[in-house]
């Protein structure tokens, strides 16, 4: 298993060996040594599984007292997936990072607690699975719009009039509104 730091370090792509053959192929998407290992040392205690049409995009999400870490991948299709510090502490402080998550590439994102996280489905069907640190908790979940020109995400698309949005991620406050991490 490959992992390697984005440009927000605590961010890391995960490349797991793959094992192919004609039958098909096998890869381990999370063994709890390999990963401490490597610095991911947590405890998952909920596994989401979302599927989207080519041009939906959801974030950007996080929960806020009940933060959660999640590592995230893609079984079918692909996504322009990303994440955002939210620590105001952090020299980083509203600047993301981004990649490509496929079930071609097979890659997967780990994104501590204090990062949100946003994806945009380039394929029809996408099928989005991640793993979290801590439970789901409406009362906890926050959004930052996903345009705010502070962030300054580059989306992969000829028209932004092409996506779909849910009403909570369209009506997202802007970052310098939201309540973050400290």
């Amino acid at each position: 298993m490959k992992i390697t730091a984005t440009n927000l370090p605590e961010v890391k792509i995960v490349e797991p060996l793959v094992f192919g053959d004609d039958r098909g192929f096998f890869l381990e998407s999370w063994n709890r040594q390999s990963f401490a290992a490597h610095g991911i040392d947590v405890d998952f205690v909920q596994d989401n599984h979302s599927k989207s049409d080519k041009g939906v995009l959801r974030g950007i999400h996080y929960q806020i007292g009940k933060g959660q870490g999640k590592l995230v991948r893609v079984a079918a299709g692909s996504v322009f997936d990303v994440a955002v510090d939210l620590r105001k502490s952090s020299p980083r402080f509203g600047r993301h990072t981004h990649c490509v998550l496929s079930a071609e590439n097979k890659k997967m994102l780990w994104i501590p607690e204090g990062f949100g996280h946003a994806f945009l489905a380039l394929e029809e069907d996408s099928e989005f699975l991640y793993k979290c640190t801590d439970f789901f908790s409406r009362d906890d979940e926050r959004a930052v719009l996903w345009s705010d020109p502070d962030i300054a995400i580059d989306w992969p698309l000829d028209d932004p009039q092409d996506i779909l949005l849910s009403e909570k991620d369209r009506n997202a406050p802007l970052l310098k509104d939201a309540e973050t991490y400290p």
